[in-house]
């Protein structure tokens, strides 16, 4: 470390919003629904694949030593001075809903190469390495399993388990990785970082309500998913009187009326619970559906209050099979994260970045899952909000932060990293 070292770091902000603009090319389609340029990279896809080709020519390009472990995790090393000490990671996701905008897990990964280019344009040196990360299938949408690479990363699930994953043409993740050419050497669990800080965008309307521009990131509440499978008796819609049926259209449909009586209750703390797939077969106008397949998403910053949730859904669930006779039901969890606090001390050093950039903040609870919520369970780590726009939606073409969020951000970014890779 040079005595040269400044106390604070401000970033290229065109160059920053030039590469978030780049990526969004990869994967971009024409939404109709809004009339907007979407992203489309789900995981492991062609358009992934590419996009991923892409952030490894950055890094090179930023002379990051690239290496791929083997559930295609991908990181970029900037060696520090002291060669045995352990690195500080940032980073994020590029994968995307199939529905998203420019700037969802983008803005971290990104972010993170361009404090790289700055400190590399600065001739500033680190005590400890800063690596840049990119994990495979944070969002969930392919495999089923959100956070996916980073939580083999921290050893919450195994490589086997995560390999074995299909989605739903039955492709399996272990394929998908070999096809793309991903499925790298690199053992995939980490050995503990010194600290991880992860920048990504609210989505939410927290920041903006508030009227600031950084939110410091508190913890990640609770997550549970299931996919419920209802088996019911397909019959014709006119001639099949009502109480001989077993209608599994009817029963999803119960289900989720039930999930929201269970959050307007009040009795489960801060519930949410959500159906975010529904689909019935035959799928006929005039068939009584035989099967219903549908997921359910609840999300609870309270451990005892998310348990005491899904034991009522059980439990309705149990009821349920009984109220039509020839109606059953599967379940079958795809994920389970408790509440996950953030470290205090990066806190600290987050708010104290953006007091120096002088870019008023506020602390704040994640709704959403991220790959630092994994992460956490082996090193001191926390994260950075970006304001976005339009009530902060997000998995949506609409999904906007400005050019000036997304570089006070990753000022912030850039300063907090610069702290915790000096310190002893």
């Amino acid at each position: 470390m040079t005595s040269l070292t400044p106390s604070k770091i401000t970033v290229n902000g065109e160059r920053l919003w030039q590469s978030l603009m780049d990526l969004a090319e990869i994967g971009a389609y024409h939404d109709e629904r809004t009339g907007l340029r979407g992203v489309n990279r789900l995981a492991l896809t062609d358009a992934d694949a590419a996009g991923r080709r892409q952030v490894i020519a950055w890094m090179e390009q930023a002379g990051l030593a690239v290496r791929i472990d083997q559930m295609g995790n991908i990181y970029g090393r900037r060696e520090g001075t002291d060669p045995t000490a352990a690195p500080v990671l940032t980073g994020s996701h590029i994968d995307s809903v199939a529905t998203a905008g420019a700037f969802d897990g983008c803005l971290g990964v990104l972010g993170g190469i361009e404090v790289i280019r700055i400190l590399n344009e600065r001739g500033i040196t680190t005590r400890r390495p800063i690596e840049v990360g990119i994990f495979t299938e944070e969002e969930g949408v392919r495999f089923g399993t959100a956070m996916l690479g980073s939580a083999v990363a921290a050893g919450r699930l195994t490589v086997e388990y995560a390999h074995a994953l299909t989605d739903r043409d039955g492709r399996t993740l272990g394929g998908e990785l070999a096809r793309t050419g991903f499925d790298g050497p690199v053992e995939v669990r980490l050995v503990a970082p010194h600290a991880y800080v992860e920048c990504h965008i609210e989505q939410g309307p927290v920041l903006a309500e508030h009227g600031v521009e950084i939110g410091v990131v508190t913890g990640v509440q609770g997550i549970s998913w299931q996919e419920i499978t209802i088996h019911g008796r397909a019959a014709h819609a006119g001639t099949t009187p009502t109480h001989l049926r077993a209608d599994a259209g009817l029963a999803a449909a119960q289900i989720i009326v039930h999930l929201r009586s269970l959050v307007d209750s009040g009795d489960y703390g801060d519930l949410r619970a959500t159906v975010g797939h529904l689909i019935v077969h035959p799928d006929l106008t005039n068939i009584v559906p035989a099967r219903a397949e549908m997921t359910v998403d609840l999300r609870n910053p309270d451990d005892a209050q998310m348990a005491r949730a899904e034991e009522a859904l059980a439990a309705f669930l149990h009821d349920l099979e009984g109220s039509q006779p020839g109606l059953s039901r599967t379940t079958r969890r795809m994920a389970r994260t408790a509440y996950v606090p953030f470290d205090d001390g990066v806190q600290k050093v987050i708010a104290q970045a953006a007091d120096d950039h002088d870019l008023a903040h506020v602390s704040l609870l994640s709704g959403a899952g991220h790959d630092a919520q994994e992460i956490a369970a082996l090193c001191p780590s926390a994260m950075i909000f970006v304001r976005g726009e339009y009530d902060g939606i997000s998995h949506n073409p609409r999904e906007y932060s400005t050019p000036e969020a997304c570089t006070h951000g990753i000022d912030v970014l850039a300063t907090t990293l610069l702290r915790l890779a000096n310190q002893g």
